[in-house]
């Protein structure tokens, strides 16, 4: 199913055809969550690849085995897209990690009444906005990006596919006292302090690891592991589809890019349209920039 021209426009949100059709958005909003499922939420280019990799290894005590011979996209499929009823029916069993970019307010009723554990992972914006233009230039089924000021506009704007990642990143954080159960973990945890995220998630899932399983769990997630690591880095992906030659899905993983790309003009206006958007969020950033006061 190429349909790279394709946008599927659902509630508003603009989706890539080549992965979405209307009936697997719909199906993905009916979806009957079972208590057993582990879901891990996020904007594009938040950490999902990262959170998939730390995930299964908690989920099999350290062991790389099933990450270095099974695609993260078949073992921690994307609930929305068009492939996930086959790659349902085709496990064994039923495959316990679920990952989603749909928002809140879209998935959230599926969920309700679910103890499903649901991992919403956030990355400084400015960061993911640097990381998705650069997506945009090496996926061939998603719109040639233009020059970065005019993506930064989209991006500020909520135009782009998968929507407003203010709107995302406030209808899953504000519902974290309402759902009884919801870990939040941030991009910048994850690279400050892999060892100890790993520990949090782990605590969360229920799952106490040994401490040579943590290690093992740090070794085989750190970014140069993952970026070496075809199952993980969408290497397997053809050409036609995402063109290697024009950059690496796993680009740099650092945090604090975004200073190559903007300008001190750039990040002012950032840095207002942030603190509009967020006035009413009660969300404490981890980010070590500037954002944590804008945001109070």
């Amino acid at each position: 199913m190429a349909r790279l021209d394709v946008i599927e426009k659902f509630h508003g949100i603009s989706f890539p055809g080549h992965l979405h059709t209307q009936d697997s958005l719909q199906r993905a909003l009916k979806f009957p969550f079972e208590d057993t499922d582990i879901v891990i939420v996020s904007y594009p280019k938040s950490g999902t690849t990262w959170m998939q990799e730390i995930v299964t290894l908690i989920s099999n005590r350290g062991n790389p085995h099933l990450s270095q011979t099974v695609p993260n996209w078949a073992r921690a499929p994307w609930l929305e897209h068009y492939y996930f009823t086959e790659v349902m029916e085709a496990s064994p069993t039923r495959p316990g990690i679920i990952t989603t970019h749909m928002p809140h307010h879209l998935l959230g009723p599926a969920l309700q009444g679910s103890k499903a554990k649901i991992i919403y992972v956030s990355r400084n914006p400015k960061d993911v906005v640097v990381s998705f233009y650069h997506f945009h230039k090496m996926a061939n089924f998603l719109p040639e990006p233009g020059s970065f000021p005019e993506f930064l506009n989209h991006f500020l704007e909520g135009t782009l596919f998968y929507g407003c990642w203010f709107d995302h990143i406030k209808g899953w954080t504000s519902q974290t006292a309402a759902m009884n159960d919801m870990l939040h973990i941030t991009y910048e945890e994850m690279s400050l302090d892999l060892h100890g995220a790993i520990k949090r998630v782990s605590a969360y899932l229920q799952s106490s690891l040994l401490e040579d399983e943590i290690n093992s769990c740090v070794k085989h997630c750190s970014f140069s592991s993952m970026k070496d690591n075809k199952m993980v880095n969408y290497t397997l992906v053809t050409e036609d589809i995402m063109d290697h030659s024009k950059g690496s899905f796993m680009r740099k993983g650092k945090i604090g890019d975004w200073k190559n790309m903007f300008t001190e003009e750039m990040n002012q206006y950032f840095s207002r349209v942030f603190k509009s958007k967020m006035e009413d969020c009660i969300l404490k950033f981890e980010w070590g920039e500037q954002h944590e006061e804008d945001a109070n």
